[in-house]
């Protein structure tokens, strides 16, 4: 009977949440005007989500973080990303999926850039986790700092500045309209490429010093369109690629004119 409701309590708990749940962004069209937004960094980390008592991904899995890390946190939504620095992805991917946390989690940071379900604008939503700091110190909690865009010029400044740090990009977010999910024009990503998503469903044998290893990925995306995904690989994902029916996140340079992704770049396996 106890292991009967053990399980009723974790399967209550493990909310596997659609993606429209939550904050989502669009991709910035130069063509629109976003003087007077608010603009951050784009963080190339683990998307978290603490909701007050549990803190899971994207998907609504619960991550295993240690008890001091969760004990720290709010008794109030948060919305922000497990980072440790630029350019260190896999290795945050391989300390906050770890069944069992380990000491590693020492070097993790949730730098939070929403809080779900509180009144006003952006900088008074974020307001909220600031004054509690105050009283609450962290090393580990981390408001996202926002900057006003000034002009076009300003935001193509700073994106340049970002990307040629090893950043990802930026995002730009209009600052008086009130918590939303899903993906809006009034929140948006900034980067000097396109990414976008897709399936593996083959593997294409590599040749010259990639024999015996894989030379590229097959992906189709939502749409049916099929392509390769070869750069960005690193020997080891050659040597043990995505499984087949995993989503990639690949980025890619503009079109060609039978709409296939130009350059396609792997990036990342998009975590559940």
């Amino acid at each position: 009977m106890k292991l009967l409701l053990s399980l009723i309590i974790l399967f209550s708990h493990t909310v596997y949440a659609k993606d429209t749940d939550i904050l989502l962004l669009k991709t910035y069209d130069s063509s629109q005007d976003v003087t007077g937004w608010l603009m951050s960094e784009k963080l190339d980390g683990v998307r978290a989500i603490w909701d007050g008592e549990i803190l899971k991904s994207r998907r609504g899995i619960p991550f295993d973080a240690p008890k001091w890390f969760l004990e720290a946190l709010p008794p109030f939504s948060l919305d922000g990303e497990l980072w440790t620095q630029r350019g260190d992805f896999e290795n945050i991917v391989s300390i906050v999926r770890q069944q069992k946390a380990d000491q590693r989690w020492q070097g993790i940071g949730y730098h939070v850039f929403e809080l779900p379900h509180q009144q006003g604008g952006l900088l008074n939503r974020l307001a909220v986790l600031q004054n509690y700091l105050k009283h609450r110190p962290s090393r580990f909690i981390h408001v996202i700092p926002q900057s006003i865009v000034q002009s076009t010029d300003h935001l193509n400044a700073q994106l340049e500045k970002i990307t040629a740090n090893g950043g990802e990009g930026l995002v730009v977010r209009k600052p008086n309209v009130p918590y939303l999910t899903g993906r809006s024009n009034q929140s948006l990503k900034v980067k000097q490429y396109q990414d976008a998503e897709c399936t593996v469903i083959a593997y294409k044998k590599g040749k010259g010093k990639y024999v015996g290893k894989t030379g590229s990925l097959h992906c189709q995306l939502p749409s049916g369109l099929k392509f390769y995904v070869g750069s960005g690989l690193s020997d080891q994902q050659r040597q043990s690629p995505p499984k087949i029916g995993s989503l990639i996140t690949f980025k890619y340079y503009g079109l060609t004119n039978k709409k296939i992704p130009r350059f396609p770049v792997f990036l990342r396996v998009r975590q559940p």
